[in-house]
């Protein structure tokens, strides 16, 4: 056990090489480690079944899908190290890469497929499981010809957010993994604190300024008016996304909330505005604040977000040729010389399977289009084929970049162009209507899942180079854990689906599936995309972009509700306030990661708590205290929401180096 206290992570894990060094990760490279066991394969199986199950959840509530990486990493090294058993880090790697299969399944589904119900249609169990499926089989064959150019070319070049956070655990919990108590308590309070609000209605979920008659006559004159979810899943998310970024996201909400809409309403307060041609009689004055955020002001974010991602791939042109340069280099080296030759850490799975994988995706998915009842015909199905290759070919290397700089995938904004595009084509070959709202959303969900697996799927390569695992056993167990997570994401939602549905005063917000509908609906029933709002957004985009302002991050709080957007903030001023309140360096350090494991308990306890509610009113168990709630739920659900935050302070600002 005394190997085990000294591993740590060399000086220059996090730095650029300087000529002629070289980065030598923790297992050596000339030796065997204990890697895919009975044992990590099945605790990592277990994971991906747990966390599917809670992102989904979280995602469909929330509209932001938690990194399930360092929960999962913290449970592997508490269970690996209470079990004793050798060889710990190779395998608890392995469990994580497994494991963290969820959330980028959980993304790619819940961003989409929900929208197929939200516009009023139908859709199976079997459509859901291969959409996702598919789209993650070849999220992770688009990702592999990249690895070497983003986890070793690039050394040092990329923070790598979230896989430092993960990494760390992992080295730092061979010591004994005493981290996971901090993760199990916290878990537990988050996890009855969300039940007791979603299962008895204790208090109110949200607390907005009309709790107050000021409030109320403000929203209803000037159409202003703010909202802040007090969950402990949200207040953990903003925490562990940080306070830069939760600071872009909600000036994108306060834009929206606090300017947009109050100046629609003062501009055009008397005027029937029908940009989609749907029919709308209301005038902005009748309308309330959510109402205009939801038709119209939303979509500015929408065209942002767009843009952004087109702003992304004229930026990544250099890397998509290098990485391509790089795959075909290893493809020559490999045909001259035995694999033997490349050295452990650096074996992935040869070049020529991934190319005949790919070829057996891409057939897969066209086979589905065609006779899985998403399109009409072959042709229709041939170029639904062409639009999820090609997007999804040139995004992966998008959301692969923003996953190591930021540690944030902006899969709903490609996403969502994604879909624009495809409705457009699908509208020009006569598929429309109802039939064309499944087949875009199907076709989009498979180009989501895709994006998803390839930016999560950076982080657990990475993980391993510094660790010293074997890249081809990440990989081929990654697929293993796709099919998991796609069978447990599909069910997941049917049961939210039955339970809360996604339409209505109590359903689920899931606002990214909102934002899809809303664009895909004019489209395909003879109206029309709101041209001038995206075009707003996309200029928005462009001067952010210009003046070095994270544009993805700022858009996504334009069209995700300002409610689930402030207590990012609250999270995130509680990560920098206790992470900078010693001049010690070390002891800020050790108190911003001991919040670290306290949020990510808030977000799986809840999450999990969540389904567990979820499931009781399924099978129609109703405690919802609806008289109490209505007459005070919101007027006390502040102080609730204050201790949970003090709580986290408190007990992170004990952490001694």
């Amino acid at each position: 056990m005394e190997e085990k206290k000294n591993y740590s992570l060399p000086e220059n894990a996090h730095r650029e090489l300087g000529p002629g060094e070289e980065y030598k990760p923790i297992l050596d490279p000339g030796k065997n480690y204990p890697e895919v066991t009975p044992y990590s394969v099945v605790m990592g199986l277990i994971m991906v079944v747990i966390f599917s199950a809670a992102a989904a959840y979280l995602g469909l509530k929330v509209g932001q899908v938690f990194e399930a990486a360092i929960p999962i990493a913290i449970i592997a090294v508490g269970v690996t190290g209470a079990l004793g058993k050798k060889g710990g880090l190779g395998q608890n790697v392995i469990i994580q890469s497994i494991g963290a299969c969820s959330g980028s399944i959980v993304a790619g589904a819940i961003f989409t497929l929900p929208a197929i119900y939200i516009l009023g249609l139908d859709i199976n169990f079997w459509q859901m499981v291969f959409s996702s499926l598919l789209g993650g089989v070849l999220g992770i064959l688009f990702l592999i010809p990249f690895r070497k150019y983003f986890v070793k070319e690039m050394h040092g070049k990329y923070p790598f957010p979230e896989a430092t956070a993960t990494t760390q655990v992992l080295v730092n919990g061979e010591g004994g993994g005493k981290g996971a108590k901090t993760l199990l308590i916290s878990g537990i309070i988050g996890g009855l604190y969300d039940f007791v609000v979603a299962t008895f209605g204790a208090w109110s979920e949200t607390v907005t300024t009309t709790v107050m008659h000021w409030g109320q006559v403000v929203a209803d004159k000037a159409k202003l008016v703010l909202k802040l979810n007090t969950g402990a899943a949200v207040l953990g998310l903003g925490y562990i996304i940080g306070l830069k970024y939760a600071f872009v996201i909600c000036c994108g909400s306060f834009l929206v909330w606090l300017v947009i809409i109050p100046l629609m309403n003062l501009i055009w307060g008397g005027n029937v505005i029908d940009l989609m041609h749907t029919g709308v009689v209301s005038t902005i004055g009748q309308m309330s604040p959510d109402q205009i955020f939801k038709d119209y002001a939303r979509h500015i974010g929408i065209g942002g977000i767009a843009t952004a991602g087109i702003i992304g791939i004229i930026r990544s042109a250099g890397v998509i040729k290098s990485a391509v340069g790089l795959a075909a280099g290893e493809f020559r080296h490999k045909s001259g010389e035995t694999a033997e030759a490349v050295e452990r850490t650096q074996k992935d799975i040869s070049m020529k399977s991934v190319i005949f994988g790919i070829v057996i995706a891409l057939l897969a998915i066209f086979a589905f289009f065609a006779f899985g009842g998403v399109v009409s015909n072959v042709w229709q199905a041939l170029i639904g084929l062409v639009i999820v290759a090609v997007i999804s070919f040139l995004f992966t290397t998008v959301a692969a970049n923003a996953i190591a700089i930021v540690g944030s995938n902006p899969v709903s904004g490609m996403t969502i162009m994604t879909l624009i595009i495809t409705s457009l084509v699908l509208v020009a070959v006569g598929l429309k209507g109802n039939a064309g709202m499944v087949a875009a959303m199907l076709i989009g969900g498979v180009v989501c899942t895709a994006l998803s697996m390839a930016g999560a799927f950076i982080t657990d390569l990475k993980i391993g180079y510094w660790i010293g695992t074997t890249p081809a056993k990440q990989e081929t167990w990654k697929f293993v854990g796709t099919l998991v997570a796609a069978v447990t994401v599909a069910g997941v939602m049917l049961v939210l689906n039955k339970t809360y549905g996604f339409v209505g005063d109590k359903a689920l917000v899931a606002p990214q599936a909102n934002a899809m509908a809303a664009v895909i609906q004019p489209m395909m029933n003879g109206g029309s995309a709101p041209w001038l709002l995206y075009g707003i957004g996309a200029l928005i985009a462009i001067l952010l972009t210009v003046f070095k302002v994270p544009a993805l991050a700022f858009c996504l709080g334009m069209f995700i509700p300002i409610d689930l957007n402030l207590p990012l903030l609250v999270g995130g001023a509680i990560s920098w306030y206790v992470g900078s309140r010693s001049k010690d360096a070390a002891l800020n350090a050790a108190r911003q990661e001991k919040g670290t494991l306290i949020a990510s308990g808030f977000i799986a306890g809840g999450a999990l708590m969540g389904v567990v509610s979820a499931i009781l009113k399924f099978a129609n168990v109703d405690w919802f205290m609806y008289g109490w709630n209505g007459r005070f739920g919101e007027a006390v659900a502040i102080i609730p929401f204050l201790c949970l935050a003090a709580y986290m302070v408190y007990a992170s600002m004990k952490k001694d180096k």
